[in-house]
C-alpha cells in the first residue's frame, strides 16, 4: 500500500512540475504547480482539523 502512494505522488510531482505564477495579496510567487497544490492541501486538512475539534 505504501509503495502505490509513493508512486502516484511521484507520478504527480513529475505531471505538475511547471512554474505557476500565484498571486498572494500583492506580491506574485513563482513556483512549480506540485508544491502550490500540496501546500494548499496541507492548508485545508489542517483547517478542516481545527475546524473539526471547534465543533
Amino acid at each position: 500500500m505504501g509503495g502505490v502512494l509513493v508512486l502516484l505522488v511521484f507520478v504527480f510531482i513529475i505531471e505538475n512540475r511547471d512554474p505557476a505564477a500565484i498571486r498572494v495579496i500583492i506580491p506574485i510567487v513563482v513556483m512549480p504547480l506540485w508544491a502550490a497544490l500540496t501546500g494548499m492541501f496541507v492548508a485545508g486538512i489542517i483547517v478542516g482539523s481545527v475546524w473539526r475539534r471547534r465543533r
